[in-house]
């Protein structure tokens, strides 16, 4: 067993930042930390600041410059960490800043630069935690709720408004999940490219750099992990032109899921939906020039309230335009509170069936196509399964469960491996290959 890591605690400000300071320290010790009186038994200090008047900051900045001149590992939280700025300014040393009633991130910071004590023998939980996928894959959750109202969705009624999770929190997930033999890393929520807006952007840490709560700068990060990174549910704002030159880099896989729904603008803003269609498919022109092998996945509702056989035909041409990878269809169906249920002009059952037959024939000849095109080239597979058939895995442009598959004809793999394939034949959703 290891030895017990010790921590040094001040606690500054008005009862109810003494509640968080019991709050943090209660975590502390359930986790295995003892905790000391003095700066030379501590490994590391928190100091809990008030920053409600000027002498209360000033005091808050004191006891953090005492506790880095008699310790040198500080952890700053508290009323005065909302304002990080000010403290980083005075004590550019501190490890991390964070805001009151941010126990998360106290936990965080102090895990990472003190590990708690593992004990194999009573220890309950992996590193990564529990986990319902496969070892080498794992969804990581940056933000719950949702800021937008479309029609046809509830999700903001039972969920809430947009809440991000700070950026060294989720960056600390995702480094224990690599620890514990994640490969794959699956970036999931609500409104993905909406990540740090209800935050307004703010700063977190994570080793000991200071890291926005914002997508571009969340992608980047989780790229210097050197694992797969593919982002899901991608809201088509104009700042995920950005992660475009990261997929190009190979920090991120070349791989976008931006549910567009519809293609027709009478349709679109019925649903409360973007409905800038030929900025759209200027948009994929150019993320093609700058990444030519990324991979757009896509959903579409067909028969919503009020669409007209025209404004369906619309929708067939802007996939023949767009030529997207990936693209799942769903009819429209009421849903219990949404408000598309008031619309007028109800499609009939038998033709939202009949269309959305002639949008998915529409599609798989794209998909199709797209596919055969992969014969012949070498690519990353991913490896999820191996039985006495050969190997079944993934390449850059398959999201698990939801894509296609690569059939390797070997039996020389592991799962979780990511080999390089040689593709010999494909299908309307697959491909197959060799070991190149």
């Amino acid at each position: 067993m290891t030895a017990q890591p010790k921590i040094g605690f001040i606690s500054l400000g008005c009862p109810k930042a003494l509640v968080d300071s019991e709050r943090i320290l209660t975590r502390l010790r359930a986790e295995g930390y003892g905790i000391v009186p003095t700066y030379t038994d501590a490994d590391l200090v928190v100091v809990n600041t008030c920053g409600f008047i000027d002498s209360a900051v000033e005091e808050s900045l004191d006891a953090i410059g005492e506790a880095l001149a008699e310790n040198g590992k500080v952890i700053v939280t508290g009323c005065l960490g909302a304002r990080a700025d000010e403290v980083l300014a005075a004590h550019p040393q501190v490890l991390s800043v964070s805001g009151p009633q941010a126990y998360e991130q106290v936990m965080s910071a102090v895990h990472e630069h003190l590990p708690p004590p593992i004990d194999p023998f009573i220890a309950l939980l992996p590193p990564g935690g529990i986990k319902l996928t496969p070892r080498h894959y794992a969804y990581l959750k940056i933000s719950e709720g949702c800021n937008h109202r479309c029609t046809f969705c509830i999700i903001p009624s039972m969920r809430g408004d947009l809440v991000s999770r700070p950026a060294g929190e989720v960056l600390e997930e995702a480094e224990n999940l690599v620890q514990a033999g994640v490969k794959e890393l699956l970036i999931v929520s609500q409104d993905t490219s909406a990540y740090g807006v209800d935050v307004r952007y703010g700063t977190s840490f994570w080793k000991g750099r200071p890291v926005k709560t914002r997508l571009l700068e969340l992608a980047r990060s989780l790229g210097e992990l050197g694992i797969w990174v593919r982002m899901h549910y991608i809201y088509p704002y104009p700042n995920v032109d950005d992660l475009i030159p990261l997929m190009a880099d190979g920090l991120i896989l070349p791989y976008l899921d931006i549910p567009l729904q519809h293609a027709n603008t009478r349709v679109l803003k019925a649903m409360k939906r973007p409905a800038a269609t030929e900025n759209t498919l200027r948009r994929i022109e150019q993320w093609r020039s700058i990444c030519p092998d990324i991979t757009l996945r896509s959903t579409f509702i067909v028969g919503f309230p009020g669409e007209t056989e025209a404004e369906f035909e619309e929708l067939l041409q802007f996939l023949d335009a767009a030529q997207l990878d990936r693209v799942g269809c769903f009819t429209y169906s009421p849903v219990d509170g949404a408000l598309a249920n008031e619309l007028s002009g109800a499609v009939p059952e038998e033709i939202k069936a009949e269309r959305y037959a002639r949008f998915m024939e529409g599609q798989a000849r794209i998909s199709a196509a797209r596919l055969q095109a992969k014969i012949g080239r070498t690519l990353a597979v991913i490896i999820d399964e191996v039985d006495d058939e050969g190997a079944t895995g993934r390449s850059m442009a398959d999201a698990p469960e939801i894509d296609g598959q690569v059939f390797v004809d070997t039996q020389d793999v592991r799962v979780g491996d990511i080999v390089e394939v040689t593709i010999t034949d494909a299908s309307e959703h697959d491909l197959f290959g060799v070991m190149a």
